[in-house]
């Protein structure tokens, strides 16, 4: 893959700042590789990077997850429940994924559909966010352990819903958190920890699949691109929790729909 470097760059920064916000990092990649006059979306490079991101939550989390580690040796209850919760809500993408990875990838990668599908996604989503807020539920699970294994598990079916470029991971499990009783910190806390064996397993999966198109280029890109938005992600994760405990999710809502409506009108003119 021929990029520039500082194209390269700024995909990584795309991808840092909106992995973990409800604004869809792989949608803001493909218009960003669409603005940049990229000659074609590149899924495994897009997928791969994410994982830079996803190493911030590790990092970031470090102690809560030995912690977790440590009660699952000791049979805690609250460790158990932790890790059956992210495992049902990664279940369903898991499944959705291997399933049709050759459909999403070709979405992914489609020069003209992508992009539209993009900014259809955002402006759709923008809404939901905004109506989901008002209309979520009384809460009934204010810690990733006191979730219930049904909760965890629409959750995960939920997330498939953000294999549809624009559509958005975190906004797909925050929200759908959300409408399940879930707080908001919490719902956030357990977007970032699903993310970790979600996109740990996107990754596997796109670097298997594309184990023949990877050359040294193509890899110093992905190199890149994952050590930039790890550092980026590393930066907005904490900011982000604090800020919507403050604000909620409206703002991301109406920048969805700005930047959606934006780049529809940008592609359709």
């Amino acid at each position: 893959m021929r990029v520039d470097l500082i194209i390269i760059i700024l995909l990584g920064i795309v991808e840092g700042v909106t992995e973990f916000l409800p604004v869809s990092s792989t949608g803001h990649l493909i218009l960003a590789g669409r603005l940049f006059g990229l000659p074609q979306a590149d899924a495994t490079f897009d997928i791969v990077i994410q994982l830079g991101a996803i190493l911030a939550v590790v990092v970031l989390f470090w102690g809560r997850f030995m912690g977790v580690l440590r009660g699952l040796l000791k049979r805690d209850p609250g460790a158990i429940r932790f890790t059956r919760n992210v495992l049902l809500g990664f279940l369903p993408s898991a499944v959705v994924g291997a399933l049709a990875y050759g459909a999403i990838k070709a979405v992914l990668e489609a020069p003209v559909i992508a992009p539209i599908v993009v900014s259809i996604a955002l402006i759709v989503g923008g809404v939901l966010i905004l109506v989901i807020e008002r209309l979520s539920k009384r809460i009934t699970a204010n810690s990733v352990e006191a979730i219930t294994w049904r909760t965890a598990l629409g959750i995960g079916v939920l997330q498939c819903l953000a294999m549809i470029p624009g559509v958005s991971r975190s906004g797909a499990t925050i929200m759908g958190a959300l409408m399940l009783g879930v707080d908001r910190e919490t719902a956030a806390e357990y977007s970032f920890f699903l993310a970790v064996p979600t996109m740990l397993g996107a990754t596997t999966l796109a670097l298997y699949k594309g184990r023949h198109e990877l050359g040294d280029a193509h890899l110093t890109a992905i190199a890149i691109g994952f050590v930039i938005s790890f550092i980026v992600a590393m930066l907005v994760i904490r900011w982000f929790v604090a800020f919507i405990g403050k604000h909620g999710f409206a703002p991301f809502a109406w920048y969805r729909i700005m930047v959606g409506a934006a780049a529809l009108a940008w592609l359709l003119i």
